[in-house]
């Protein structure tokens, strides 16, 4: 029953991604004459390489010591509430997070004015390449950071005290501990954080500063938008899968085989970072990520707050969104948090056979491969497919909510996967032969033996998904009218209206909605104590 669901699920994303792309080609006739070879395309994907490189690289290397800190400093002031904010990012639009770091990183920005007070005249522009890193940073870091700590915080508690009765030192504990649990993620992260920057649009529009910071999807935008020249945008949109397909696939060969350790489920109680100069260099390190990630919520919020948001608040149309865009996120939410627990599940059952065939290890690396090939697939390819797919079966606008669902169910897939995944791996490999043994499945293992050590991640999965739904504005672009309208629509809206005071307000108020949903998923602090639960 398992396999099959997760065999439905498969088949429902390629299905989805393949109507999409046939509708487009269909709709061009001819199949139109392109060329992919031409100096405007070389240039785009050279840069498109260099940008998503170095924001994958700088985003995992300043990632490693907040998660590491994070881990170590479980008694930080205010910890559980800078676990919340760095998932803040994933769930503003781009365009508003966007704004929040011109801000503060603006020629008229807080630093610059900052530096000018000091007698430094020359500004720091954040156009250009120099934008685009730090916007993908601001974004992808965070990120990176809570999968890595969800990572550490798998290791069992035994590794704790041995390395503490071995008297083990910080590098010696990074080395031996910590490094092979964030190893086996690092893979797996650099290949999303790469592929969220080799696909960014939003930023790269806003921060680029010009055609010489042009992108693949920059130019999949250009060809349906401008040109409307199909059979360029799926070629164009199969250089990028193909460009970052054959990427993951050398992250695939370089992943190591995973190694869960066994544990008896004792408190974990780490001995390291207590006190000196690591827990001095924990802190410091915590701070810096504070304030950058902080204050462009911080620039955000006193823009916000210079609005008449009551009145914003009060008005019917502010409640319909609202009302619209809660729907849309939690459907989808829950829908990409099933799918992808099937499709774990799946595919370690057909991999633990005693010998599984080629071809169930092919429908294995397929179920693995699916996850992260939807976010290859530009939301705005998937979104123009159905509106031509939907368009003769009459008005668009009332299947358009179930379009939207299902973008964002798909797009939030490998955000839902990197956090599900690995914990439900650790269980099984803990727990499936003692249930076996046991013979308790079902509601009743559900409920005895699975919810209780996946109800974390399964929390923090569903308010990444709902999260990124909230924020999604290329699929509601498309399809937004008076009949639907969400936040971001709305707030988009009222910025082409130059009604910019309102703007601030309503990213306000989405932001607070985003603070609210990281609140339920990322439960607070279980202090824990020896012999206790975690």
């Amino acid at each position: 029953m398992t396999i099959a669901a997760g065999a439905f699920s498969l088949g429902g994303v390629l299905l989805f991604v393949g109507l999409a792309a046939v509708a487009l080609l269909a709709q061009s006739g001819n199949g139109g004459a392109y060329s992919l070879f031409d100096a405007y395309i070389w240039r785009v994907t050279r840069f498109t390489l260099l940008q998503a490189s170095l924001s994958t690289l700088l985003s995992i290397l300043f990632a490693i010591p907040v998660a590491r800190a994070l881990a170590r400093q479980a008694s930080f002031p205010g910890r559980i509430w800078l676990l919340r904010l760095m998932a803040l990012p994933l769930g503003l639009p781009a365009l508003v997070a966007a704004l929040g770091l011109i801000q503060v990183w603006g020629r008229q920005g807080l630093l610059n004015r900052s530096l000018a007070a000091v007698g430094l005249q020359e500004p720091i522009s954040i156009y250009g390449l120099f934008g685009i890193l730090l916007a993908h940073v601001f974004f992808n870091m965070p990120l990176a950071a809570r999968l890595m700590l969800a990572g550490i915080e798998r290791i069992p508690a035994e590794y704790w005290r041995t390395s503490a009765n071995l008297g083990m030192r910080s590098m010696a504990v990074f080395r031996f501990i910590e490094w092979p649990a964030i190893r086996g993620l690092l893979p797996g992260i650099a290949g999303l954080i790469f592929m969220l920057c080799a696909t960014s649009f939003t930023l790269v529009l806003t921060l680029g500063g010009g055609p010489a910071a042009s992108t693949i999807e920059v130019a999949i935008y250009q060809a349906l938008r401008f040109d409307f020249d199909p059979p360029r945008a799926i070629a164009l949109s199969g250089l990028q899968v193909g460009m970052t397909g054959a990427l993951l696939l050398v992250l695939k060969f370089l992943a190591p085989p995973p190694q869960e350790g066994e544990t008896t489920g004792k408190a974990i109680r780490r001995f390291d970072g207590m006190s000196g100069l690591p827990r001095l260099a924990d802190r410091t390190g915590l701070a810096l990520a504070l304030v950058f990630v902080g204050l462009p919520f911080v620039a955000i919020a006193y823009s916000g707050a210079q609005a008449d948001l009551p009145r914003l608040v009060s008005e019917p149309i502010f409640h319909r969104a609202l009302a619209t865009s809660a729907a849309i996120a939690l459907l989808s939410a829950a829908i990409s948090v099933v799918m992808t627990a099937l499709m774990v599940r799946t595919q370690r059952l057909v991999l633990a056979r005693r010998r599984p065939g080629v071809a169930a290890r092919m429908f294995a690396a397929a179920i693995g491969a699916s996850t992260s090939f939807i976010l290859l697939a530009p939301p705005v390819v998937l979104g123009a497919g159905w509106f031509l797919l939907l368009r003769p079966f009459g008005d668009v606008a009332r299947l358009a909510p179930a379009v939207v669902i299902a973008i964002n169910a798909l797009m939030a897939l490998p955000f839902v996967h990197r956090v599900l995944a690995p914990a439900m791996t650790t269980h099984a490999v803990r727990s499936d032969r003692l249930a076996a043994s046991l013979g308790i499945g079902g509601l009743h293992r559900l409920r005895w033996i699975d919810w209780p050590p996946l109800r974390k991640p399964v929390l923090m999965a569903l308010s990444f998904a709902m999260a990124l739904s909230l924020g999604d504005l290329g699929a509601v672009a498309l399809f937004g009218s008076q009949d639907m309208v969400t936040l971001p629509w709305l707030l988009y809206s009222r910025m082409g209206s130059y009604r910019t005071a309102d703007a601030a307000g309503i990213a306000l108020l989405l932001g607070l909605i985003c603070l609210i949903l990281t609140v339920l998923g990322t439960p607070g602090a279980e202090r824990p104590d020896e012999g206790g639960s975690t």
